[in-house]
């Protein structure tokens, strides 16, 4: 009868956790700085040149802000710096031999809804640069560099991806 209702009660507490999780939206911080980087189509060379460029500015960025401790502060930064980011992009592309244009803007740009590993990214418009190669069409990559949410990847080499458990998968292991 124990077992019975410890197992009911399981069920109940996992659904509750589970259902609070899967509601949870927008986990980034209302005044972040996010950066995204807009592939010209959905081409597997432009896809890969995307990444280039991705990665060629995810360094510098990290770098740039990583001690930053306000929003201003980081804003400034950015400011200051798109000269060199755009110089950065220009000699990935050009290393590519990528002969489309581009565009890096900072500002309010739109971002469409997202989810992404369960979490609802609301669709609006944010503070952020948006690198766009060529016509912007294809699908693109994002991230949060003010503060540095997913940046900090790069100062780690060997990183994974965050494991979820829940409270009751963690008694029944300790316990059974």
């Amino acid at each position: 009868m124990k077992k019975t209702i410890f197992v009911f009660l399981s069920i109940i507490l996992t659904y509750i956790i589970i259902g609070n999780v899967v509601a949870v939206n927008n986990i980034i911080p209302d005044d972040a700085i996010r950066v995204r980087v807009i592939a010209n189509s959905n081409t597997e060379y432009d896809q890969n040149i995307k990444y280039k460029v991705k990665e060629a500015i995810e360094s510098d960025m990290y770098n740039l802000l990583k001690e930053t401790k306000n929003l201003e502060e980081a804003r400034s930064l950015i400011k200051d710096h798109l000269p060199s980011l755009e110089d950065n992009i220009y000699t990935t592309l050009q290393s590519e031999d990528y002969q489309l244009p581009f565009t890096v803007n900072f500002g309010l740009n739109y971002f469409p809804k997202k989810e992404f590993k369960g979490v609802t990214y609301d669709e609006g418009y944010y503070e952020s640069v948006v690198v766009t190669l060529g016509e912007g069409l294809g699908d693109n990559w994002w991230c949060v560099l003010f503060p540095p949410l997913c940046m900090l990847e790069v100062e780690y080499d060997n990183t994974t991806d965050v494991e979820y458990t829940t409270m009751v998968k963690t008694i029944i292991d300790k316990y059974f």
